[in-house]
């Protein structure tokens, strides 16, 4: 049978393929996607995307033959350490993101259960309905039972429901800074109040948040303690790939000392190969996002950060400012960072058929429920975009009137 691949062909054919191919992916870089991609600009891009090429290749699996990785991994995660108010007994890996971070989370409560004789035979997990679901994806790799616990009318955790949802078999328990569907910070201190009573891991998802938020303090915005200044926080995931404006493949989860930290690891010798210890799942890792990260958060800074921050979320209030004046439309709650979220004023499908013109004028917006809303994930290439996504929007309001949509899907198997 011959080779589907032929004899090959030359760099150049193949690069003028690939343009090609991507001729109908939204348009991240022109800021049209309020989901998924991130910028901070042509430049930032253009460093980042240099940094990851020139590691590209090397292989952090085994950084004693790439130092240059191991440095530059250690300086990226004692940075977000001190974003987070770390102690100094602080430790963490560079992971491949949240997906990655929430599964790891969920091993190291099993880990830590089984390690100090409290392993049930069905652990559980406490979450809120909110919380990310790539925690149910760690959940199911590692036998824990999820018991999800409804949210407030705020669309916080409840932490009293979440504390009768509790039990001995309880190994975990999570909220949210910011949670993602809604926008809002959970009551991390309550939450973690109930873990520590009862000498278990309370991890805090602020993929979304643990970049903007700390710029936004430091730059004044008053926000509810989430992070490691919250007695009881064991561990807290950051992405960088998301607000960080970093390559795709770059997340930061932290532990409150070693000990947990070594939770998440895995070491065998159990085969013919020698020693082998991996820090998450992945084996192989990519020199890129390590590099990537490195470059853009030594370029950017903390200065660089708080402007970033400070344009993102003027451009999200500006967005909900104008959909609580729109009848039609109900923002499901004022956004505590840059998320934000709304629906039809009756909580119908109508709201679909809003995300499918918008579509079709080029811009990408998330589609989530229940109930039925349009998400947006609004980053710094959207702050000079405001006027142009709300004038669509706003006719876009008017033409779908009385129609119904597609509800999509947050991610895909396909």
């Amino acid at each position: 049978m011959a080779s589907p691949l032929g004899p090959g062909r030359s760099a150049l054919d193949v690069l003028e393929d690939l343009e090609a191919l991507r001729s109908a992916d939204v348009r991240w870089r022109d800021g049209k996607a309020f989901s998924l991609a991130y910028s901070a600009g042509p430049d930032v891009l253009a460093l980042s995307e240099e940094a990851y090429r020139r590691f590209s290749g090397e292989n952090a699996l085994n950084t004693a033959a790439f130092p240059s990785l191991r440095t530059m991994h250690d300086d990226v995660v004692s940075w977000v350490a001190t974003w987070l108010h770390g102690p100094p007994s602080v430790r963490g890996f560079l992971t491949s993101g949240g997906t990655e971070s929430l599964v790891l989370v969920v091993r190291a409560a099993v880990v830590r259960a089984r390690r100090e004789g409290r392993l049930s035979d069905r652990p559980n997990m406490v979450l809120p309905t909110s919380a990310h679901a790539a925690l149910e994806k760690g959940a199911d790799y590692f036998g824990v039972e999820s018991r999800r616990v409804a949210v407030g009318g705020d669309w916080r955790a409840d932490a009293g429901a979440m504390a009768a949802a509790a039990d001995e078999s309880t190994v975990l328990f999570v909220a949210s800074a910011p949670q993602y569907p809604q926008g809002v910070i959970d009551p991390v201190d309550e939450v973690a109040a109930l873990a520590a009573e009862r000498g278990v891991n309370m991890h805090v998802d602020a993929c979304m948040g643990g970049v903007v938020l700390p710029a936004l303090e430091r730059a004044g915005v008053v926000l509810p303690r989430w992070d490691f200044r919250v007695p009881g926080v064991t561990s807290v995931s950051v992405d960088l790939h998301k607000y960080g404006y970093t390559a795709k493949g770059a997340g930061v989860l932290l532990h409150r000392d070693k000990e947990l930290r070594n939770d998440q690891v895995f070491v065998t010798d159990n085969w013919l190969g020698g020693l082998y210890g991996s820090s998450g799942i992945l084996g192989t890792k990519s020199g890129g996002p390590i590099a990537s990260a490195w470059a853009v958060m030594s370029h950017l800074g903390d200065g660089g950060y708080e402007r970033l921050a400070r344009g993102a979320r003027a451009a999200a209030l500006r967005i909900a400012d104008h959909l609580e004046g729109c009848d039609d439309l109900r923002l499901r709650a004022r956004p505590d960072s840059t998320l934000l979220a709304f629906g039809d004023a009756t909580d119908g499908p109508g709201v679909f058929a809003v995300a499918d013109l918008m579509r079709a004028r080029g811009w990408w917006v998330d589609r989530q429920g229940p109930p039925d809303s349009i998400h947006l994930t609004v980053n710094a290439v959207h702050e000079p975009l405001v006027d142009e996504f709300l004038t669509d929007l706003d006719e876009a309001r008017r033409a779908t009137r009385g129609r119904s949509g597609s509800a999509g899907t947050y991610g895909s198997v396909e």
